[in-house]
């Protein structure tokens, strides 16, 4: 090493844990020790394989992705970090072995391990700084390992979890009656209150102390006077997650389980945290109070986990996308808070909506936004440029957050798309009656469409209105079925795979443009023919069997078909993830296996099968 790089070097160090617990005459030891070496994008270091010289590695600038052996994420580090701990200490199993890839230019000094030991060895005082900074870094960097329970967790539903007790009692009943069925008949936390064969309210344990021998209440009055009224309930057939997720939003310990106004049990706060991880939970929680965007922003490497625990353990696609859009939808109210705290209280009365794969509850990790700003006709433009403003902190915010922006424009920081409802409608009523190209893009993007924040009416009365458009309509349906059907899935004339011929993504398939693309577009066609509200594609394919407009047959190809392209691009993002790349949707053919090239083309026939028969069904010459 260069003399000169020393006092650079020895500056460097000084100030990271545990160094800086060094006298001066050892920490210039150390640094005269140091070994420099750069990493480019996607090199790697890799451990635990051999017998050669290990280090302590200080990463001076860029950023490292540390991968267990089997491709598991173990963490993500950047400038100031330090790995190699577990090889320092002799007495550790250093059986397991990870690899470490550089997401970037990264610079490195390397800490000969032999220089710390003939330290340690003369200064053992200064063991425990070391010890305990490798155990604190095995406890605190994100660790993925997930047990099958834990990765089941995902797909459980709340009747898998719940508690079958749960006290059921009626609105006239005394309070003292009622805490002695929780307590000693049921031994439940809470007690549903029911009138005429209806829940109408719920009270804890916690209620009876806070409402009724804090507040000195008389034990013989209805439960109906300090019982919370219009509680909250789950189904047992819902996800644990969106259970978890209502709790934290409203912060409340105990959701009532009922199904046709049946009350069958209780989910509280701790048979999530008795017995679960709940790795997706907890990240909303901390999505819910962060303190800054920059906050947020240091969570994607947790959001990235857990898409890849829900990928690797076979989750499915629905499933997976439900829970990402509930993560997406945590970030995007968070950053609507940042922003309003920094450009101020709204004017007027507004409504965050969101589009596409968000609106759908289909979000992936690639996933980008869709979104736009609906306000109050009483708005002034002055109040538009407001609005402007909070989208722009909110789009941007998002984009930093690993959700890119909209390529084609469609977000709330575009003026087009920050309105007053008014507009909204006659955009809508425009679209649908002239559904030229621009015009059928304009309401692809907009036909389904989710309130996030602010006022639900706003995106209540946009839908009706399109909707009676659509239904006013003879030539729309007919539009969105050409449309749908003039991108064809890539098969040559005897079925092999068109490849792009050139460019940065030739030899590759674009699975969403070519595949899953024409499946939303046309499980959309035909939840409209149905008369459909649903927004999930398999939903919709499944209400469209249900009234017989496709055949049964044909919705099992569809479905499998669907499900597949899904797991085939999920399983592409996971590859790309692993190896520091983009977790795009241009997969590469010639890396399957011949089940799956075969399985690829089948699925493909599916598809263009259906849009012969959606051609046929609703189109006209």
């Amino acid at each position: 090493m260069p003399q000169t790089l020393l006092p650079n070097i020895l500056n460097f160090i000084s100030h990271i844990d545990p160094f800086d617990q060094l006298p001066e005459k050892i920490l210039e030891r150390v640094a005269r020790a140091i070994q420099i070496t750069y990493l480019a994008k996607g090199e790697q270091v890799e451990f635990g394989t051999d017998e050669n010289e290990k280090y302590l590695y200080v990463i001076r600038s860029g950023s490292m992705e540390q991968r267990k052996a089997d491709g598991m994420l173990r963490a993500k580090l950047g400038a100031e970090d330090l790995f190699g701990f577990t090889f320092l200490d002799e007495m550790a199993d250093h059986t397991e072995a990870y690899t470490a890839i550089a997401l970037e230019g990264t610079l490195l000094y390397l800490v000969p391990h032999k220089c710390i030991l003939e330290i340690l060895d003369h200064h053992p005082e200064y063991t425990p700084y070391f010890a305990s900074q490798a155990q604190e870094r095995l406890k605190t960097a994100y660790n993925v390992v997930w047990s099958e329970d834990d990765k089941g967790l995902f797909v459980k539903k709340v009747s898998d979890v719940a508690s079958g007790k749960i006290a059921i009692v009626n609105c006239t009943d005394s309070i003292q009656s009622v805490a002695y069925e929780m307590r000693v008949v049921q031994r439940s936390a809470a007690a549903v209150v029911m009138k005429h064969g209806k829940v109408i309210g719920i009270i804890t344990d916690r209620d009876m102390t806070k409402r009724v021998i804090a507040m000195g209440r008389d034990i013989q009055e209805p439960i109906m006077n300090v019982m919370t009224p219009d509680p909250m309930v789950v189904s047992p057939d819902d996800l644990v997650l969106h259970a978890a997720s209502l709790m934290m939003q409203h912060n409340v310990r105990s959701l009532p389980v009922v199904e046709n106004n049946k009350p069958l049990g209780l989910l509280t706060t701790s048979h999530l945290v008795q017995r679960h991880r709940m790795q997706a939970i907890f990240l909303i929680d901390k999505i819910k109070y962060a303190e800054s965007i920059e906050d947020l922003q240091s969570f994607t490497l947790e959001r990235q986990a857990i898409f890849e625990a829900l990928v690797e353990g076979s989750v499915l696609p629905e499933t997976i996308g439900r829970v990402m859009s509930m993560i997406m939808d945590a970030y995007t109210r968070r950053m609507i808070q940042f922003g309003i705290e920094q450009v101020g209280e709204p004017p007027c009365e507004f409504a965050w909506i969101v589009a596409g794969s968000q609106a759908r509850n289909e979000v992936h990790i690639h996933s980008d936004q869709d979104n736009a700003i609906v306000y109050a006709d009483s708005g002034t433009d002055q109040d538009r440029i407001y609005f402007l403003r909070l989208a722009t902190v909110v789009c941007k915010g998002l984009d930093g957050c690993g959700y890119p922006l909209c390529s084609g424009d469609f977000m709330a920081m575009n003026r087009r798309w920050c309105q007053p409802l008014r507009v909204w409608k006659a955009y809508y009523s425009k679209w649908v009656a002239s559904p030229e190209y621009q015009m059928l893009l304009n309401v692809t993007v907009f036909l389904e469409v989710r309130n996030l924040y602010g006022e639900v009416s706003f995106c209540e009365s946009m839908q009706q209105h399109l909707h009676q458009c659509i239904a006013n309509s003879n030539e729309f349906l007919v539009s969105l079925v050409n449309e749908s059907v003039s991108v064809h899935p890539p098969l040559g004339i005897f079925n092999n795979l068109v490849l792009e011929k050139s460019g940065h993504n030739s030899k590759t398939l674009n699975i969403k443009k070519y595949a899953l693309t024409l499946l939303v577009d046309l499980a959309r066609i035909y939840a409209l023919a149905a008369g459909s509200e649903a927004t999930l594609t398999e939903e919709r394919f499944e209400a469209a069997a249900n009234k017989k407009i496709m055949s049964q047959e044909m919705f099992q190809d569809v479905i499998g078909a669907y499900r597949f392209m899904c797991q085939i691009r999920y399983d592409h993002q996971l590859e790309a993830l692993k190896h520091g790349l983009d977790a795009d949707n241009h997969i590469e053919p010639a890396r399957f296996g011949s089940f799956e090239r075969k399985h690829l083309k089948d699925a493909f026939r599916i598809v263009a099968s259906l849009q012969d028969v959606a051609k046929l069904r609703f189109s006209r010459e």
